[in-house]
């Protein structure tokens, strides 16, 4: 037995399907079927595909995850070939939002997809944030404005490039860049247009080919030093006042030498 036979017998179970009427429906016979829902023949890929497609369930999920531990009516639907996504809840009911680790950013690249990746992650739950999938991401460097390194963005995942709108704040996963929190500005026929809210880094475009993921941003999650005297927007002439600080202290430890 494999993850796979016990999945699609799973869910063929599920749609009250005898093997024969599943088999017919698939276009084979069901001896030729039971074989793979039994575990002793492996299919291939064109069988695979159309296993994928009947159930709407990926094939890598198909393959992987064993898809009886998450409630189907619980798992939100993804585009290309990453059709479920599991929805998993607290004893309260409250939507778990996963906490990516700073130390962790690298690998979320290839392991974004991988379900035991995504299983071993921390979790939190916020009870304002529902109907919808959540995921709590580290800031890093200084185009995130007011976010500062060690705060967490929390987005709310895209289903559709759609439904990007313009001057919203967006977590963008791409190949090139991988963790990326910026301004949405505008959609041209390959691409799209962000920019960041610290106004030092002009706009810049990415390529819809480069995206993986986007989550729109839902919530924050500051550190305790955070408060209300940070900054929200930073100009040219904020970042030369705080190397100027930076310059005359260095001198100042350097005359102390």
């Amino acid at each position: 037995m494999s993850v796979f036979s016990d999945n699609i017998r799973f869910l063929r179970s599920k749609k009250n399907l005898s093997q024969q009427s599943f088999a017919e429906s698939i276009g084979m016979s069901r001896v030729r079927y039971s074989k793979y829902e039994d575990g002793r023949s492996e299919p291939p890929y064109e069988i695979l595909i159309s296993i994928s497609k009947f159930f709407n369930v990926s094939i890598d999920l198909l393959l992987t995850l064993d898809i009886r531990k998450y409630p189907l009516d619980e798992m939100l639907k993804l585009s290309d070939n990453r059709i479920l996504l599991p929805i998993i809840v607290d004893q309260s009911g409250n939507n778990s939002i996963e906490i990516i680790p700073q130390k962790a950013t690298m690998g979320y690249l290839s392991g974004y997809s991988d379900p035991e990746y995504i299983e071993n992650l921390q979790r939190i739950s916020l009870p304002f944030l529902t109907n919808g999938k959540y995921r709590a991401f580290p800031a890093h460097g200084d185009s995130m404005p007011p976010f500062k390194d060690g705060s967490y963005i929390i987005g709310k995942y895209v289903e559709n490039i759609e439904e990007l709108k313009p001057n919203k704040s967006y977590i963008f996963i791409t190949l090139d860049n991988g963790i990326t929190y910026k301004r949405f500005k505008s959609r041209k026929e390959n691409s799209i247009t962000v920019n960041a809210d610290n106004e030092f880094y002009d706009p810049y475009d990415i390529d819809l080919h480069n995206i993986v993921e986007i989550w729109q941003y839902a919530s924050g999650i500051f550190p305790e030093e955070f408060g209300a005297d940070h900054p929200q927007h930073y100009t040219v002439q904020d970042l030369f006042l705080e190397l100027r600080k930076d310059i005359k202290e260095l001198n100042h430890k350097i005359s102390g030498i």
